[in-house]
């Protein structure tokens, strides 16, 4: 199921990131009483009452400053917005109702989004007085809490929750569902040319401004087999003449996580003559994260010099750069040429039915023999550790637990070999495979 995204806004200085680090359980944000301490946007994913979600911390809102970094923070914030499922709207106690709130509130009216009003610093009862002047706002009950004490978060929690969906239920087992597929990137990797031209069609608009997409859209298609997708064309960056240029990319994350969350399938689009960046990287952490199965698309194939053995390099460059990644088929294409972009399709079925596969507990559990008679599991002192048996317990992506004597004796390298050896085996090329440890004692 797909996990709603809640948003954290507000003026600077209001303690977002001190209730963003406190839901999250640990300090992901940095904390510091300055205003404009936090920066980037910064998400975790938390839980209350059974329902998963993932806050969206950001930074302070300062409506009228013409900074560039304030500019840049703002803009961040408004990124956060435009996805979000439920915002958070921080309002301070002490300082009372500001101009700056109003400014906010009237940004956040209009996103047409469920506001949340939350007065923060409410750090005791004779505080509470403080709430009446924000009714002002007009945007329903405050709801009063103390971020660094923790106090009023239940009743906030459960206000969060009720704006989120009901539970997906399970529907008809015969119906026909698309396969989810979003093509994700750095902004000008290519992304709405490769969805035109799957489509055969200018179903996005194509320019070499980055951010030219601004919302992500869905096409339904279907190909030549008569198999259907769902094509996610992720939103861009809408361009903003105060941020840089560099600035751009911090916006992507945000957009790919609410894309990689409900895709089957990812395709990461790597400009060709600009090699794996960073936020390359980074997104193709999140699709592993989530556990997505994966294709990388590098783009542009047409524009680099080639000689003999340039694709082979340029593969075995991709894959050193993605190693945490070096189970996905990496493919040459020109979305603009349509070079090899037949292949995309027929990759991508491929890697959407080697997520789904499932292996019967009879062969698995003579394939883990065979790999653990070619490689004996370690010894750690005194102790060895031992396999007994392995099930595979879902799918998307293949999960597998396996029941040892001892959790604590397997190391990541030992793992990683099964991993290794399963992926040989069973050929679970594109897609991440996952092992559940659970201790059972060798019965006597």
């Amino acid at each position: 199921m797909n996990k709603p995204l809640v948003a954290v806004v507000g003026r600077p200085n209001v303690g977002k990131s001190t209730f963003f680090n406190k839901i999250a359980g640990k300090r992901i944000s940095i904390v510091e009483d300055v205003p404009g301490v936090t920066r980037d946007r910064v998400h975790a994913d938390a839980e209350w009452l059974g329902r998963a979600f993932t806050l969206i911390d950001t930074g302070g809102i300062d409506p009228k400053s013409d900074d560039e970094l304030l500019s840049q923070m703002r803009a961040q914030a408004e990124t956060a917005m435009e996805l979000a499922d439920v915002i958070c709207f921080f309002t301070d106690a002490r300082d009372g109702l500001t101009d700056d709130d109003r400014d906010v509130a009237n940004l956040l009216r209009r996103t047409g989004k469920p506001v949340i009003l939350v007065v923060n610093k409410i750090d005791y009862m004779g505080l509470n007085d403080q709430l009446y002047e924000f009714y002002e706002l007009g945007l329903g009950d405050p709801v009063g809490i103390s971020s660094t004490n923790m106090l009023g978060f239940g009743d906030l929690l459960d206000q969060i929750i009720s704006y989120f969906p009901p539970a997906e239920e399970n529907g008809d087992e015969d119906e026909v569902k698309p396969i989810q597929l979003a093509i994700v990137g750095k902004p000008n990797a290519g992304k709405s040319s490769l969805t035109n031209r799957l489509l055969g069609q200018e179903r996005t608009m194509v320019s070499d401004i980055p951010g030219t997409t601004r919302d992500a859209v869905d096409t339904l298609f279907t190909d030549t087999d008569g198999t259907v997708y769902n094509i996610i064309d992720t939103a861009g960056i809408r361009r903003k003449r105060a941020i840089e240029e560099e600035s751009l990319e911090r916006f992507s994350v945000l957009r790919s996580i609410a894309a990689i969350r409900r895709c089957d399938v990812a395709v990461l689009m790597i400009d060709a003559t600009d090699g794996v960046t960073e936020q390359d990287t980074k997104i193709a952490g999140l699709i592993r994260e989530e556990g997505k199965a994966v294709i990388v698309a590098v783009n542009k194939w047409d524009l680099p010099e080639k000689e003999t053995g340039t694709l082979e390099k340029y593969r075995k460059q991709v894959l050193e750069d993605l190693k945490f990644m070096a189970y996905a088929p990496v493919l040459f294409i020109s979305a603009k040429s349509g070079q090899r972009v037949n292949t995309v399709l027929e990759q991508v079925k491929k890697v959407y039915e080697t997520s789904c596969r499932r292996i019967t507990t009879g062969i698995l559990n003579d394939v883990l023999n065979d790999a653990t008679n070619e490689l004996q599991p370690p010894i750690q002192g005194t102790r060895r550790l031992k396999i007994y048996y392995a099930t595979q317990c879902a799918v998307q992506p293949p999960t597998f637990v396996l029941f040892v004597n001892d959790e604590k004796l397997m190391p990541f390298s030992y793992e990683r070999y099964l991993e290794n050896y399963f992926r040989k085996t069973f050929d679970f090329s594109g897609t991440p495979i996952r092992f559940i440890l659970r201790e059972k004692k060798k019965e006597a």
